[in-house]
């Protein structure tokens, strides 16, 4: 299938090389983004056709053509990038406190009836520490009267101090 001597649409790869103005590496990588495999000919010779090379020199002044990012068009992208991210944040940080808004709204009216449960639980300690005290001077005083006769009782002094 190869051909045995060379034609006018054949170009040998020092042809290529030069139209192209690179090396073998970087015709490789063209041929491989151009979607194009070097022919050989029956000796083993590799060649390219000339629609191959016009393909492979779009493909190159294609790749160089690429607008390529100044500092200032880089800062720009950065910047947008981090503003993007900063409203991305501001709404999740929203939508967060939204849903715990709505999980906690019940919360504040559970927190103050514990807090009057607490209030009337410590009055009704002190209550009970002050019926107590009453009734250890009601027994204090009851115990200050002694029997005298004929049901008669007598009162001794009370003394105010256990201690």
């Amino acid at each position: 299938m190869g051909i045995s001597k060379v034609e006018e649409n054949v170009l040998s790869p020092q042809d290529v090389r030069k139209i192209l103005n690179s090396d073998n590496l970087e015709i490789v990588k063209l041929c491989k983004k151009a979607n194009i495999s070097p022919k050989k000919t029956d000796e083993g010779k590799t060649y390219f056709s000339l629609d191959d090379v016009r393909a492979l020199k779009q493909v190159k002044d294609s790749s160089l053509n690429t607008p390529t990012i100044s500092k200032n068009a880089s800062q720009l992208v950065v910047d947008s990038l981090l503003k993007s991210l900063h409203r991305m944040e501001d709404n999740i940080t929203e939508s967060v406190s939204k849903i715990l808004d709505e999980r906690l709204e019940g919360m504040d009216e559970v927190v103050v009836e514990l807090i009057r449960c607490k209030t009337e639980n410590e009055n009704l300690k002190n209550q009970i520490e002050d019926l107590t005290k009453e009734n250890y001077n009601l027994k204090k005083e009851v115990a200050s009267y002694r029997p005298f006769m004929f049901g008669t009782y007598v009162k001794e002094e009370v003394n105010r101090s256990l201690f």
